[in-house]
């Protein structure tokens, strides 16, 4: 029905309404797929291939039959070739699109893997007392305090997240932003609580999970560099000295997660 309705003409060509939404679909695909691969040398491939695409159009627009026939027969190695080539990229975009909240409202996607890695990360930075803070987002967005650091958009694992908090690396002062399974960001500046009852001998770390906590629903590991002691800041409240099973209780409580009991 809504297809038979004709928006506007181009010359002889007729622009339905679902050809609105086909373009825009496709416009949107492309845009998406763009984001993931720039920066990378894949975007150099992309923009290549995307000029490829533009050629076989404009040789079927003219009618040019010999470079035609050669693309049309050449469709199927450029599907694979495209598969091949932005094969980390695309797993990417599908990892971001399965973890969206309209998905997660219907498939409910566990988090233990990196959840567990977050928990073996802090347990090893204790450990070599190196400083760090860890946020774990959950529904507020803090798109703004990520974009204070340096964009990552990494598998979450406990060497990189070691490497990142290493006192030698450049990124090691800031927090790490991981959501939806992904580490996005590192380096990134949290705001300060101005708590005046806080305990005066917390530092600097401590203050800004705390300050974060009080603004959004994110749940804050912070690994202190002179005692090696974790601690959590959930919902504007610090959890201190929190041992592996008490720190692996807290986070699955805040997730809302089976088969760990919730935190008293």
């Amino acid at each position: 029905m809504f297809n038979q309705f004709v928006l506007f003409r181009l010359g002889f060509i007729e622009v339905k309404f679902f050809d609105v939404i086909d373009i825009l679909f496709i416009s949107l695909l492309l845009y998406k797929l763009y984001f993931f691969v720039r920066g990378s040398r894949a975007a150099q491939m992309f923009v290549g291939l995307l000029l490829i695409f533009i050629i076989s159009l404009l040789t079927r627009l003219f009618d040019m039959r010999g470079i035609t026939w050669m693309f049309d027969n050449l469709k199927t190695i450029w599907l694979i070739a495209f598969v091949i080539i932005f094969q980390p990229e695309l797993r990417r975009m599908l990892i971001y699109v399965g973890q969206s909240r309209i998905i997660r409202y219907f498939v409910k996607v566990s988090s233990g893997r990196t959840f567990d890695e977050v928990i073996k990360s802090a347990l090893e930075l204790s450990r070599r007392r190196w400083g760090g803070l860890i946020v774990l987002t959950r529904d507020t967005g803090i798109k703004a305090i990520a974009e204070t650091g340096i964009r990552i958009q990494s598998e979450v694992n406990m060497p990189l997240i070691l490497s990142l908090f290493n006192i030698k690396s450049p990124l090691h002062d800031g927090a790490i932003i991981i959501q939806n399974d992904v580490i996005e960001a590192a380096k990134c500046i949290l705001p300060l609580s101005h708590d005046n009852k806080i305990d005066p001998n917390l530092g600097t770390r401590h203050r800004a999970a705390l300050g974060l906590s009080e603004e959004s629903d994110a749940v804050i590991l912070v690994i202190s560099e002179e005692t090696g002691r974790i601690s959590i800041a959930r919902e504007g409240r610090f959890y201190f000295n929190l041992d592996e099973k008490n720190l692996r209780k807290h986070i699955y409580d805040a997730f809302k997660m089976a088969g760990i009991p919730a935190v008293a």
